[in-house]
C-alpha cells in the first residue's frame, strides 16, 4: 500500500530525483563517468517552457539572466559551445557554455553545462558546473538539487549532508512528505546503504527533534535503515517517531511493513496509532487488514474491517474485503450483505479523462467482477443455481472470461451435467502454455468434484508422465490416489514431491495426516506435520493435522489446545469435525455437539464431517 500523497507532483518532487547513471559510476572513483541524463526532474506543468514557482515561503527567486549582457561575442560563444559539444568535442563545448553561464548568470546555461558534462560521462565536470552555478546564484534551489543528484550518483554520500539539510529547510511543510519519499527513493540507490541512512539522519537532525516533523523524519530514517538490512534500527526509528509525534501515520506505516513473528514489537506501533487516531487514513487500516489476512489471522482482519465499515461506511473497498472474509468463515448472509454494499458504493465503473481515472475505473471494474463471482458462489452454496448463473452473466471483460466460464462449468457439473461442463472448459481459449495447464486442472477438478476419481487419476497420470517435474500435477495425482484408496501410490507421489520441492509444506502435511488418519507410523506422521508447521506456522489446516496426530498419539489435552486454536482461526467444517471428535471422546459431549452444529451450518455436505458423525452415531 502506498501511503504517499496521491496528487500531482509538486516542486519538491524534483528535489532529489537521482540522475540515471551508468553502473560503473557507482564507485568511489571521483572521475568515474556518468551516463547522459536530463539534468533535473521537474514537476508536471501545463506549459513545457514554464518555470516552477518557488515552494518555500519567501524563497529568493533566482535572478533572471542578464539579457542586456548577451553581446554578439557571448552569443557566438554559446553557439560554438553547442556546436562543439554536438560535433564530438564535449569538453570544449562544456567550457564555452560554462563560461557564458558565469558571465550571464543564467541558470539555464549552467544546467546545459551540467548536461554536456553528463553526456560526456564526466562526473567531476558535472559537479563542478553545479557548484559554479551555486557560487554564482546562491539562492538557486535548482543548483543545489542538481548538486545533490550528482553527489548521490557518484556515491559521494558523505558530502550531501549540508546540501540536503538546506534543501529540507527550504521545503514547505505541505511538500515535506513528498520530499521525504524522494529522499528514501534516491538514497536507497547508494551502494553503501548504512552510510546513506547515517547521512540522512545527520541532515535531518533538526527535523528529528521537532514534534511537528519528527514522526515523518524518523520514518524516513527508519526506511533507509530497513533498506540497509537494519530491521531493529528501523523499528527503533518507528518507535521514536511515534513517541515524538503520536498523530503521524508515517511511523505506523513503517512498522506495518515489519510485522512478522520475528518482530513482535512492530505490530503494537500500528495498533497504538489506529487506536489513538480513529480518523486516521483508511488506507493504513486496510493495509493492516491485508497483512493480517496474509498471516492467516482472519478474525483479527475481520475486526479491523468491521471497525472501518462502521466508522467510514461510505468507502467501498473495505466492504469487499470484509465480505470475502465472512464468506470464507461461512457467514454467508453477512457476506452477501457486505458484497452487495460494495457493488452499490462502487457504482458504474466508467473511465475518466486521464490515465489515473482510467486506472481507477479499471480497478473498480475488477473489484465489481470479483463481487459478482463471490455472489455467484454464495448462491451456488445454497443450491440456487439460477441465481448463481445470473450473477455470472453480469461479469464483463475479456480478462474475466476464463474465470466466469470455469465457474459456469462448475455450476453445470453440480447439476449433474458433467459432459456439458467439460465441454465448456475445453472450449476456453489457449493463448499460452499456462492457459492450457489451467484448463487441464479445471477439468480435473470437475471430475474430482463429481467423484469421477479414476478418470481424474488417469488424466493426471498421463500429464505427469509428460511433465514428471511438475509439482502441481504430482500433488493433485497423490490426492486423487488417496480418494481411490491407492495409499501406496499416494505416499510414493508425495515423497516424490518432497524430493522435487523440499519447501512444499502441503506435501509434508498431506503425508503426515494420511499416516495419522490411518493410525500408522504416528511418530513419523508427527515429524512430517511438524516440518509442515515450520514451513507454514500460521496455517490452520496444518495445525488441524498436528492436533489430529496428537489425538492419535493419546495426547488429548494437547490435541484440544491445538484444534481449538485452529478452529478459532478458521472455523472450517473439517477442522470442526476433528475438534468435535476429540471433545466427544474426552467426555465434553455437549460442547462437541455445539461445534458440529456450527460446522453443519457451514457445510452440511463436508465428507469428513459426515463420516465422523456417522461413525460416532451422532445426530446433532
Amino acid at each position: 500500500m502506498n501511503f504517499s500523497p496521491r496528487r500531482h507532483r509538486l516542486a519538491a518532487a524534483a528535489s532529489l530525483a537521482l540522475l540515471a547513471c551508468a553502473t560503473h559510476a557507482q564507485t568511489s572513483d571521483p572521475a568515474a563517468p556518468i551516463s547522459p541524463t536530463p539534468a533535473i526532474e521537474r514537476p508536471a506543468q501545463s506549459k513545457p517552457a514554464a518555470r516552477p514557482r518557488p515552494t518555500a515561503a519567501k524563497e529568493a527567486a533566482e535572478p533572471a539572466p542578464l539579457q542586456s549582457a548577451l553581446t554578439a561575442d557571448l552569443f557566438y560563444e554559446i553557439l560554438m559551445g553547442e556546436m562543439t559539444a554536438r560535433s564530438g568535442d564535449p569538453g570544449s563545448g562544456y567550457a564555452l557554455v560554462l563560461d557564458a553561464a558565469r558571465r550571464l548568470r543564467d541558470g539555464k546555461l549552467f544546467q546545459r553545462a551540467v548536461e554536456i558534462a553528463l553526456q560526456s560521462r564526466s562526473g567531476d565536470a558535472a559537479l563542478a558546473a553545479a557548484r559554479a552555478w551555486q557560487e554564482t546564484l546562491p539562492n538557486s534551489r535548482d543548483a543545489r538539487r542538481i548538486e545533490l543528484q550528482i553527489l548521490i550518483a557518484l556515491n559521494r554520500i558523505s558530502e550531501t549532508v549540508e546540501p540536503l539539510r538546506a534543501e529540507v529547510a527550504a521545503t514547505s511543510q505541505i511538500e515535506r512528505p513528498l520530499l521525504m519519499a524522494v529522499i528514501v527513493r534516491n538514497y536507497s540507490r547508494a551502494s553503501d546503504k548504512k552510510l546513506a541512512a547515517s547521512v540522512v539522519e545527520q541532515a535531518l537532525a533538526d527535523e528529528l527533534k521537532n514534534p511537528a516533523t519528527g514522526g515523518l523524519a524518523w520514518a524516513t530514517v527508519g526506511r533507509l535503515r530497513l533498506n540497509a538490512g537494519d530491521a531493529s534500527g528501523a523499528l527503533e526509528a518507528a518507535r521514536k517517531g511515534q513517541e515524538i509525534d503520536p498523530t503521524s501515520e508515517a511511523p505506523a506505516a513503517l512498522a506495518l511493513e515489519m510485522i512478522d513473528p520475528g518482530q513482535p514489537l512492530a505490530e503494537p506501533i500500528v495498533m497504538r496509532f489506529l487506536n489513538n487516531n480513529p480518523k486516521a487514513s483508511p488506507d493504513l487500516r486496510v493495509a493492516y487488514a491485508r497483512v493480517l489476512v496474509e498471516n492467516r489471522r482472519y478474525s483479527d482482519a475481520s475486526a479491523q474491517l468491521q471497525t472501518l465499515t462502521t466508522t467510514r461506511p461510505g468507502l467501498a473497498e473495505p466492504w469487499l474485503l470484509l465480505g470475502s472474509l465472512q464468506m470464507q468463515a461461512r457467514q454467508d448472509a453477512a457476506a452477501e450483505t457486505s458484497i452487495k454494499r460494495f457493488i452499490e458504493l462502487s457504482g458504474s465503473p466508467k473511465g475518466g479523462g486521464n490515465s489515473k481515472d482510467a486506472d481507477d475505473a479499471a480497478d473498480r471494474k475488477r473489484g465489481v467482477s470479483q463481487a459478482y463471482f463471490a455472489l455467484s458462489q454464495l448462491a451456488e452454496r445454497r443450491k440456487d443455481y439460477a441465481a448463481a448463473e445470473r450473477w455470472l452473466s453480469r461479469v464483463d471483460g475479456a480478462d474475466e472470461l476464463v474465470a466466469a466460464q470455469t465457474r459456469r462449468a462448475s455450476l453445470l457439473a453440480r447439476q449433474g451435467k458433467l459432459p456439458q461442463a467439460r465441454e465448456v472448459i475445453r472450449s476456453l481459449p489457449e493463448r499460452t502454455a499456462e492457459d492450457k495447464k489451467q484448463k487441464f486442472l479445471a477439468e480435473v477438478q470437475l471430475l474430482r468434484d463429481a467423484k469421477q476419481y479414476q478418470a481424474a487419476y488417469d488424466m493426471l497420470a498421463q500429464a505427469s508422465a509428460a511433465s514428471p517435474d511438475d509439482g502441481d500435477l504430482v500433488y493433485d495425482q497423490a490426492m486423487v490416489a488417496e480418494k481411490l484408496n491407492r495409499l501406496d501410490d499416494m505416499e510414493r507421489l508425495l515423497r516424490r514431491l518432497i524430493e522435487l520441492k523440499p519447501e512444499n509444506q502441503n506435501a509434508y502435511n498431506a503425508l503426515g495426516y494420511s499416516l495419522a488418519d490411518r493410525k500408522i507410523r504416528l511418530e513419523e506422521a508427527r515429524t512430517l506435520i511438524q516440518k509442515a508447521v515450520q514451513l507454514a506456522p500460521e496455517d490452520p489446516f496444518i495445525a488441524d493435522s498436528l492436533g489430529w496426530v496428537e489425538f492419535r498419539l493419546g495426547n488429548t489435552a494437547e490435541a484440544i489446545r491445538i484444534l481449538e486454536a485452529a478452529y478459532k482461526t478458521r472455523p472450517d467444517p473439517e477442522i470442526g469435525a476433528h475438534f468435535g471428535e476429540v471433545l466427544w471422546t474426552s467426555g465434553q459431549k455437549d460442547r462437541a455437539v455445539t461445534i458440529w452444529k456450527e460446522a453443519l451450518l457451514s457445510d452440511a455436505e463436508n465428507e469428513t464431517l459426515q463420516e465422523t458423525l456417522k461413525r460416532l452415531r451422532v445426530k446433532p
